[in-house]
C-alpha cells in the first residue's frame, strides 16, 4: 500500500511538473533582441554584485533584482528562507510582472542567480512556459549588444500567485527523518556546494564546515562553462548527475539558495520528476548547531555509517 501511495504521488508530480522539464527555456541574445519590442516582455537582471546594474550597466529595459533582499525572507532566522507568497507577489508586481508576461532572466553567475528566481516563480505557480533564461547572461548579450545605465520606468504589474507547491521543497525535519533516521532508499540527498565546502576543508559564510550526513556532492556550477557562462550540453550535464537516480525523490541543498536552485533546474531539465530544495539550505542546518554534520568526502563518516 505504501508503494502504491508513493507511485500515485510521483504520477501527480509528473502531471503538475513545471514546463521547464518539458520545453526549451534557454534563449540567446538574438532571440532576446528580437523580442525587445514585445509589450509583454519583462527582463530581470540578477547581478552577483548588485551595484553593477548602475555602474557597469544592464540590458536596455532590464529591471534590477537584488539577489538577497528580493529573493529571501528578510525577517527569517536565515535570510534565504523563501519569501512568502504575498511578499514575492508584491515584488513581482513592482517589477512590472503580469500573469501574461514573458519573463527573461539573466545574471553574471552562470545562471545560478536566475535559477533562484525561476524556482520561486515555479514554487508559487507562475506559468513557466512564459519564463526564459538568457544562456550566458550578461556576457552573451555583450558579445554584439550594448549595456545601458538608464533605469527604466516600470508600470506596476498585477500578477497573482498561487500558494506554495509543497511538492517542491522540504524542511530540515523531513531531511532528518528521511535521510538520517529512516535511511529511506527512495530518497537521495544532494549537496550542490563546492567540494571544499562539502568536505569542511573550507568554512565560508557558515558557522561550521562539512555536510548533512548522507549527502552526495554534485557541484551544480561545475555543469556550466566558467568562460562562456553557458550550460553544458544535455549529455555532459547528465554525466554530472549520473549518481543521482531519476526514479528517486531528490532533496537538494546549498549554502543559501542559489546553487541548489541551479541544481533543481538542471535536474528538471534532464527529466527528473521529483526534486525538492531544502528551504534555507545549509544556512538553516548549520545554525542549528546540534544537528549532525559530517566532514570529509564521503556521505557518511564512521559514526553514521551503520
Amino acid at each position: 500500500m505504501l508503494n502504491l501511495f508513493r507511485a500515485v504521488l510521483v504520477w501527480l508530480a509528473v502531471l503538475c511538473a513545471p514546463a521547464f522539464a518539458e520545453g526549451a527555456f534557454m534563449v540567446d541574445a538574438d532571440w532576446l533582441a528580437a523580442e525587445m519590442k514585445n509589450p509583454k516582455l519583462v527582463v530581470l537582471e540578477v547581478r552577483y554584485h548588485p551595484h553593477r546594474y548602475h555602474t557597469v550597466g544592464h540590458i536596455p529595459g532590464a529591471v534590477q533584482v537584488q539577489r538577497f533582499k528580493d529573493l529571501g525572507d528578510n525577517n527569517g532566522r536565515s535570510i534565504m528562507l523563501f519569501p512568502d507568497r504575498d511578499t514575492f507577489q508584491a515584488t513581482l508586481r513592482k517589477w512590472g510582472v503580469n500573469n501574461d508576461s514573458t519573463i527573461v532572466l539573466y545574471d553574471d553567475s552562470r545562471s545560478a542567480l536566475t535559477a533562484r528566481v525561476a524556482y520561486l516563480l515555479a514554487l508559487y505557480g507562475f506559468d513557466m512556459s512564459r519564463v526564459k533564461i538568457l544562456d550566458g547572461g550578461t556576457q552573451e548579450w555583450m558579445g554584439f549588444n550594448e549595456l545601458t545605465r538608464e533605469v527604466p520606468k516600470v508600470k506596476p504589474g498585477k500578477v497573482t500567485l498561487k500558494p506554495a507547491d509543497a511538492r517542491m521543497f522540504v524542511e530540515w525535519p523531513q531531511v532528518y527523518e528521511d535521510v538520517l533516521s529512516r535511511r529511506d532508499p527512495n530518497v537521495v540527498l544532494v549537496d550542490a556546494r563546492p567540494a571544499d565546502m562539502y568536505t569542511g576543508k573550507v568554512v565560508r559564510h557558515a558557522v561550521q564546515g562539512g555536510h548533512i550526513p548522507g549527502a552526495l556532492n554534485v557541484v551544480s556550477l561545475d555543469a556550466t562553462d566558467g568562460n562562456s557562462q553557458k550550460w553544458f550540453g544535455e549529455e555532459e550535464l547528465a554525466a554530472f548527475y549520473k549518481d543521482v537516480p531519476k526514479d528517486k525523490t531528490v532533496y537538494v541543498y546549498c549554502h543559501d539558495g542559489f546553487r541548489m536552485s541551479l541544481g533543481w533546474l538542471q535536474m528538471k531539465s534532464l527529466g527528473y520528476k521529483d526534486v525538492r530544495v531544502l528551504d534555507g539550505g545549509w544556512g538553516v542546518w548549520d545554525r542549528a548547531f546540534t544537528l549532525p554534520v559530517v566532514q570529509g568526502d564521503a556521505p557518511y563518516d564512521d559514526e553514521f555509517a551503520l
